[in-house]
């Protein structure tokens, strides 16, 4: 059960209306640790603009597979939460689920590119704790990506070391969507649920005073938001 209550969508502030509402179409559903970053109104909008940039923002990497690094990142961090959402994500955009499956054997299976395998094993390795990273990695993926690529695929893995720390500490509740996709495809490859099975009924708090600047933020979300609806 999570350490701390998500709050309810209606008590997070109608300046926050446009970010939930692309975060639904983008993930079919309200994650609870933004739920829960929902507390800190500043630190919500601080991580709206960054995940805007990192996940929502065309770039040159392949959208599947940033969720499949996502995934590989997660899963070397330890974090199931995130784990199941990338996962379904990845089949969200477009990712065979049996590909997604196959993630924990990406070595040896003949569904992943050479390409491919160079990228996830950088992301496994930077994802562990210290940093298991080395000179050979890097020259594997540079047969393949460019300084510009390269940048776009570490600012993926670094996001998601804040929301693996993030939601493991916090042992935020999984959402049915994910939960169920990961139920179906990932328990093979050694997930469960762990610490973030359960959930407690979400309660109001008093809102800070203060106002918030989002305009900037609601800006970017709404120029990289897709155009239809994502179906897990």
């Amino acid at each position: 059960m999570s350490r701390l209550v998500p709050l309810p969508r209606a008590a997070c502030g109608a300046e926050f209306n446009a970010l939930l509402a692309i975060t639904e179409q983008v993930m079919g559903f309200v994650p609870n640790s933004m739920l829960i970053m929902a507390r800190d109104p500043d630190l919500l909008a601080a991580f709206a603009q960054l995940s805007a940039v990192v996940v929502l923002r065309p770039g040159r990497i392949d959208v599947g597979l940033k969720a499949l690094v996502m995934q590989v990142a997660s899963q070397a961090a330890g974090c199931r939460y995130c784990a199941a959402h990338s996962g379904n994500l990845a089949a969200a955009r477009g990712v065979a689920p049996a590909k997604v499956a196959a993630l924990w054997d990406y070595e040896r299976s003949p569904l992943f590119s050479d390409l491919e395998r160079a990228v996830l094993r950088l992301a496994q390795n930077a994802a562990r704790s210290p940093s298991d990273v080395t000179d050979q990695d890097f020259a594997a993926v540079r047969r393949f990506l460019d300084d510009d690529q390269i940048i776009e695929l570490v600012a993926v893995i670094a996001f998601m070391g804040f929301l693996n720390r993030w939601n493991d500490t916090l042992a935020t509740s999984l959402e049915p969507a994910p939960r169920a996709f990961a139920e179906r495809y990932l328990v093979a490859g050694g997930w469960t649920i762990g610490l973030h099975g359960g959930g407690a009924k979400a309660t109001p708090i008093a809102r800070r005073g203060q106002p918030i600047r989002v305009r900037v933020i609601m800006w970017l979300l709404k120029k990289w938001a897709p155009r239809s609806k994502f179906s897990a």
